[in-house]
């Protein structure tokens, strides 16, 4: 058998040159050997999530993108703006996988009893660079899956699974009782509004779509509001109202948002206040930024008095500063409800070099709820159960 070291195989890479432009390619690297607790995993699914786009895109602007064929398949180029590059800085000429997780078939492992254990096993990965057809990866970052359970069942097991079970124990942590989540309709969001359900946690929907409302009152949402409802404002005040949420995330980032929720929660908790105080409520009322679906500055009118907060949220950050012991238990209710209250939904599977076409770009670059694009490295070549 030939090996490992010196078989090749696909991985995306997306690099920003200082010239301002990125370039988007499939590079061929070695297959790797494993070492002793490592395995090496026949990548099959992962996601294009909202984080993912940040690194592939970087700051340039895709209208601009045009495309060329080399021998490993589509190269795309694009400008980024001159007063953007300022943001680029850290990653200049340095080419980069992308990809931050995924599920596929491990088909080599190294010495340990431990890596040995998982090969021929289905596993989900949190490792980074997962849009590449083959990933060697720690054991400890592996998750078995179920029986059963297919790859692109498993492809979507830690971000957004983690983030909605991340908000949930931020909540409790912080001494909230209630939460808001905006961009509600999501993967995560309907993920979130299952947890909530099955925790009996109380949960305020922010949606655009009336559309997305009915979708989310049919999974069993209680309290769902729609920002483009003439009476949205009202609705989200007597939300809070009846939840006594004073805590939300906000995935949008940019607009009016997330200043609307706040002085939503500071109406919300004034209707019953015993009494008046210049300097508003005394419940600090928070909100977390942790996505960037708005690109366009944040704005908020300061009338929800002055024991408020407003920061950002990220998953990895959060996981890094949790006991070892909860970690597991979330990541072990995951594997659990897979196919339950984790149950993620795509629009369309797409190989590497299909997600390297303009109007494919242009479908899942808009980060629109219900366009969540899946990618396949193995489609469209030939595999090797073992290496």
């Amino acid at each position: 058998m030939e090996p490992a070291n010196e078989r090749t195989a696909l991985q995306l890479r997306s690099i920003v040159k200082q010239s301002g432009e990125l370039e988007l390619s499939l590079v061929s690297v070695p297959i790797p050997a494993p070492a002793p607790n490592e395995v090496l995993v026949r990548v099959e699914a992962s996601p294009i999530n909202p984080s993912d786009l940040g690194l592939l895109f970087g700051a340039a602007d895709m209208s601009t993108a045009q495309i060329s064929v080399t021998t490993n398949g589509p190269v795309v180029t694009a400008r980024i703006p001159d007063r953007a590059m300022k943001s680029m800085a850290g990653r200049l000429d340095v080419s980069m996988p992308v990809g931050n997780e995924g599920a596929g078939v491990v088909v080599g492992a190294g010495s340990s009893d431990a890596a040995q254990r998982l090969l021929g096993k289905t596993v989900a990965v949190l490792g980074g660079a997962m849009y590449s057809q083959y990933r060697c990866i720690p054991v400890e970052q592996c998750l078995v899956l179920p029986e059963g359970t297919t790859p692109a069942e498993g492809a979507s097991s830690f971000v957004n699974p983690l983030t909605a079970l991340g908000m949930v124990e931020t909540m409790h942590r912080e001494g909230h009782k209630a939460l808001v989540h905006t961009a509600a309709a999501s993967n995560l969001g309907q993920m979130l509004n299952r947890i909530c359900l099955q925790d009996h946690v109380g949960l305020v929907n922010v949606v655009r779509r009336q559309e997305q409302e009915a979708m989310l009152r049919a999974s069993g949402a209680t309290h769902v509001c729609n920002t483009e409802s003439a009476t949205f404002m009202q609705d989200l005040t007597d939300a809070l109202v009846e939840t006594g949420a004073t805590i939300a995330f906000d995935a949008t980032g940019g607009g009016k948002l997330a200043g609307q929720i706040l002085s939503c929660m500071e109406a919300a908790l004034n209707r019953t206040a015993k009494e008046y105080s210049r300097y508003g409520s005394a419940t600090h009322k928070q909100v977390y930024i942790y996505g960037g679906l708005d690109p366009s500055p944040t704005e908020f009118i300061r009338d929800f008095g002055m024991s408020w907060g407003m920061g950002g949220w990220l998953l990895f950050p959060f996981l890094q500063k949790l006991e070892p012991a909860v970690a597991q238990k979330l990541k072990q209710r995951v594997a659990a409800e897979l196919k339950t209250t984790f149950l993620s939904h795509y629009s369309k599977e797409i190989s590497l070099a299909e997600a390297l076409q303009l109007d494919t770009i242009a479908v899942y670059g808009k980060r629109t709820t219900g366009g969540k694009y899946l990618i396949n490295p193995s489609k469209g070549v030939g595999r090797t159960d073992a290496l």
